[in-house]
């Protein structure tokens, strides 16, 4: 009984920590996070090819991997301008 028991409990905690650390994820597997330049825009790019035209890898560093993170709050201010520079986006538009 006590197997059964520690076997349920073993599998509800790795559904839950699997849970937590893909539902928020900013992209799914095989798959890396790109930002539209001179804007705010995110989308995920497939691991091993470039990024689609209009947008860029983040650079290295400053990759948002979650969520609300830091890397992922900073870049709702923050863009990349078509030189490459690092830029506040409210200076874009």
């Amino acid at each position: 009984m006590r197997f059964v028991l520690g076997l349920a409990v073993a599998c509800v905690a790795a559904v839950a920590l699997a849970g937590c650390s893909t539902e928020d994820a900013i992209c799914g597997g095989g798959e890396y996070p790109v930002l539209a330049v001179g804007t705010t825009g995110k989308a995920c790019a497939p691991k091993g090819q470039e990024p689609p035209k209009g947008y860029v890898r983040y650079p290295d560093g400053k990759v948002p991997q979650h969520v609300g993170d830091t890397w992922d709050t900073y870049w709702n201010t923050h863009t990349i301008d078509k030189n490459g520079n690092i830029v506040d986006a409210s200076a874009t538009g």
